[in-house]
């Protein structure tokens, strides 16, 4: 047996060593044959991908040997073309997913002993990323409707704010800023801060007075603006994400991208994904449908539940989430607890398709009446 050297205490750092490492929905359970399993539990696109994703990624296995590009600048282009001419390529900084894309921001812009702010419940990486950093996580809770107080957060802004993180729509309860709302809050900001502002589910809003963060980046604001393939494109298993920001904040992002980042699949599957705006079309189409279709229906089964402009929806079930959650899968159903988002009791339930949704109702329906 081979005698491991003690390590000296000194190599670890103590924010390192503290449990913060993200854990993603579960892998979708098995059941009994003859009982369909409808996974609504990771926002992940229930159409699937493009066909045109799919081509495309065959086409690049012929190359797998060889290095894919040594820069992400061909995506960079699509992105430009995506968003209608109205950025260079120079504002994008691109990442294996969305999530890589904060733990770049937070490795350029925080050190030990500086400070974030968020407002749970939120995503998780802002806070276990950060805190690899050596950062520290003030949170300014949403209020019981789930809004930010946005006024709670100027008033929390010190000399080690460097960070704030704002989504809209907000992962998990579904909640977002207003144009005017934001606007006020980002003309607030002392110069020193950044707002890390995630837009993962923008396509899926329709609120008239949503905003991406384009016309702030295009204003000169500090906000960067995160993006995923994950959910709109269907791309959660390639891991391809982005940002945009001013050409300030991104020009120094990319200093630390590393070459050869993205692979040939990746950077072909997220290219061909850009161009198929038919599917983001179908894929917008049905989740606005299938989010109305729900929401009716939970409303008749008398489940409370929130407002929401993205994927998914998020409920006080009539018992315990734990028990909530192991009792849907039992019918086949998954969803998602999310007390660890900061949302104790509360469970998130992704659309799917109607069959799925149909389901998923008819499982709480006769939880209800058990």
């Amino acid at each position: 047996m081979i005698k491991e050297q003690e390590a000296d205490s000194t190599f670890f750092k103590s924010y390192i060593l503290e449990d913060s490492t993200y854990k993603g929905g579960g892998k979708k359970i098995v059941l009994p044959e003859g009982v369909t399993v409808h996974k609504l539990s990771s926002n992940e696109n229930p159409l699937g991908f493009s066909d045109k994703v799919k081509m495309a990624i065959v086409n690049a296995t012929e190359n797998l040997s060889l290095y894919p590009d040594n820069t992400d600048a061909r995506l960079r282009a699509a992105l430009v073309k995506d968003f209608s001419n109205e950025l260079s390529t120079d504002h994008f900084v691109t990442a294996n997913s969305g999530s890589e894309i904060i733990d770049i921001i937070s490795k350029v812009f925080l050190s030990e002993g500086d400070e974030i702010i968020v407002s749970q419940p939120c995503f998780l990486p802002y806070t276990a990323f950060t805190r690899w950093m050596g950062a520290t996580a003030i949170n300014v809770p949403m209020t019981t409707d789930y809004d930010y107080d946005l006024d709670g957060i100027l008033s929390a802004i010190s000399k080690k704010t460097k960070l704030i993180f704002l989504a809209s729509p907000n992962n998990p309860s579904g909640n977002y800023i207003p144009q005017d709302a934001l606007e006020n809050f980002l003309s607030k900001l002392p110069t020193h801060v950044i707002v890390v502002y995630d837009e993962v589910y923008r396509h899926f809003a329709e609120a008239t007075d949503y905003t991406s963060a384009l016309p702030f980046v295009n204003k000169g604001y500090n906000i960067i603006a995160v993006n995923s393939f994950s959910k709109t494109y269907g791309l959660a298993g390639l891991r391809v994400g982005y940002c945009y920001a001013s050409l300030k904040l991104s020009n120094y992002m990319r200093k630390v991208c590393k070459p050869f980042l993205l692979s040939s699949l990746a950077l072909e599957g997220a290219i061909a994904a850009l161009e198929d705006t038919h599917f983001v079309e179908r894929t917008v189409r049905l989740v606005r449908t299938e989010r109305a279709y729900v929401l009716n229906g939970l409303q008749e089964l008398g489940i409370t539940h929130w407002p929401t402009q993205g994927n998914f929806v998020l409920i006080d079930p009539p018992i315990a989430d734990l028990e909530f959650t192991a009792l849907m899968e039992q019918q086949g159903i998954m969803v998602r607890p999310v007390g660890v988002f900061g949302a104790p009791g509360k469970v998130r339930i992704s659309f799917g398709v109607r069959e799925a949704n149909t389901a998923m109702l008819a499982a709480i329906k006769s939880l209800l009446n058990s």
